[in-house]
């Protein structure tokens, strides 16, 4: 499903823009079509949230923008990457390491495992201001300090030194940020980064990324399943399924008038502080299409409760429905929150 997302600026104007990313895994039970001709732009201070179910390739999207995905299996087969001017699937590896943490950094879902576990805290971070900022070793270890009280991590100075073991699934993910932080990037991409934590701890981080954004001008995109997370903190958000963008617009027409039947069930699926209790939580029917073996028609079609024939055998295509907004379903007018 390639299509073109463009919300009214001229593309010089663009922090990013992803046009038409397509990539591909090529495995012994077939090619996975993993992300299917994606595009949108993302303009600085912005947050994007990006949702949908696991495996609908939310995160291959960013690693592939990031050039990290396996090759082989995976491949990058069409598109471009433009961030601040350059396209980032074409510039050599040696330029995309100045690029990775220096303008563009990328927070995971486990910090378990993307920390060092053999290496100090303090060692991660300083290695990076070094490599990439040319500070030397007190330079850096100073820097280090400021970045893990800026992301509340009580008594710095004492816990520098300590191993990733040491430290709680929260304080681990604190440190994962502050290791984001650390070169001052242009881009933070949070992949799921608070969903191994609990949910008071998954407040704390959400909060800590908006304040952090405030104070350092940021731009985040912040990938989930949840699309409850991103409620207060995205501007806009691209509904993700089968490896396509199928709603996307600013965060108040995504919840508020969604247009895409996906949409509206995962909308559904969220619990209602105001609601009645005992009332069950909207389940969508079916299972996610297998990515091998791509249907004709639209992917949702065998889950949707608003398809009509023309759903499965012809893809639908992104359509604007109001300045910004756009969704990609044959029967989009019917489709309505209740």
């Amino acid at each position: 499903m390639a299509v073109g997302i463009d919300l009214g600026k001229p593309t010089s104007q663009h922090l990013l823009e992803v046009r038409d990313l397509t990539t591909r895994f090529y495995t012994e039970d077939g090619v996975v079509h993993a992300v299917n001709g994606i595009s949108y732009t993302l303009d600085e201070g912005e947050t994007l949230g990006v949702v949908g179910e696991s495996g609908c390739g939310k995160s291959v999207h960013a690693l592939s923008m990031m050039r990290l995905i396996p090759i082989p299996p995976g491949k990058i087969e069409k598109g471009e990457v433009i961030f601040k001017g350059r396209d980032l699937l074409k510039l050599s590896e040696e330029e995309m390491r100045h690029i990775r943490g220096a303008e563009i950094a990328m927070i995971f879902q486990d910090p378990m495992t993307s920390l060092n576990p053999v290496l100090t805290i303090g060692f991660q971070i300083t290695e990076s201001l070094q490599l990439h900022q040319g500070m030397d070793k007190a330079q850096s270890r100073e820097r280090a300090l400021e970045l893990l009280d800026m992301v509340g991590i009580p008594e710095a100075a004492l816990r520098l030194d300590d191993y990733p073991h040491q430290f709680s699934g929260g304080m681990r993910q604190r440190a994962m940020i502050a290791m984001g932080l650390s070169c001052n990037p242009s881009i933070l991409i949070a992949d799921e980064p608070t969903t191994a934590l609990d949910v008071t701890i998954q407040a704390q981080i959400v909060d800590l990324v908006k304040r952090l954004q405030d104070k350092l001008g940021m731009t985040v995109i912040w990938i989930t399943h949840d699309l409850g997370v991103v409620a207060g903190m995205a501007d806009r958000v691209n509904v993700m399924y089968a490896g396509s963008i199928i709603e996307t617009g600013p965060v108040k027409y995504i919840y508020g008038d969604p247009h895409h039947p996906y949409t509206l069930g995962l909308l559904g699926s969220l619990p209602n502080p105001e609601g009645s209790m005992g009332v069950r939580l909207y389940s969508i029917p079916g299972e996610p299409p297998d990515l091998v073996g791509m249907p004709k028609g639209c992917p949702f079609a065998p889950r949707c409760t608003f398809k009509v024939e023309r759903c499965l055998h012809e893809m639908p295509m992104l359509e604007e429905i109001e300045p910004g907004h756009l969704a990609a379903c044959w029967e989009k007018d019917r489709v309505r929150r209740v």
